[in-house]
């Protein structure tokens, strides 16, 4: 019994880990004015909308294109996508890279109404 309570905590860890993100968070770093907001989507979700301010990286693309955009490693960097899963992989490739303020605000459909709030 021991063993399972172990590896099913073992797996809920994991799990949130992968795919976690904090809108809480990023809607905070975003007021303050010196935060970057980043939409890893591709151009063509990006084309069909996106959140005012927002530069498109693709999370492909963010480890080679990032330095140019956020040369300040210690900048806020708010990333968004679909679904949370792209900006996961952006925000993990961020901080191997040392950048040490990368929120991963999840979902584009999620943050638009948040932010449409006055």
């Amino acid at each position: 019994m021991r063993l399972f309570i172990l590896i099913a905590g073992l797996f809920a860890l994991l799990t949130a880990q992968a795919g976690e993100y904090d809108q809480a968070a990023a809607l905070s770093s975003l007021q303050r004015g010196d935060s970057l907001l980043i939409d890893v989507r591709s151009a063509e979700e990006f084309a069909e909308g996106a959140l005012p301010g927002a530069i498109r990286i693709g999370h492909d693309d963010i480890a080679t294109q990032i330095s140019r955009i956020a040369p300040d490693k210690d900048r806020p960097l708010i990333l968004y996508c679909r679904s949370g899963r792209r900006s996961a992989l952006a925000q993990q490739s961020l901080e191997a890279m040392g950048y040490s303020q990368v929120l991963n605000a999840g979902a584009y459909d999620e943050l638009r109404p948040l932010l449409d709030k006055p």
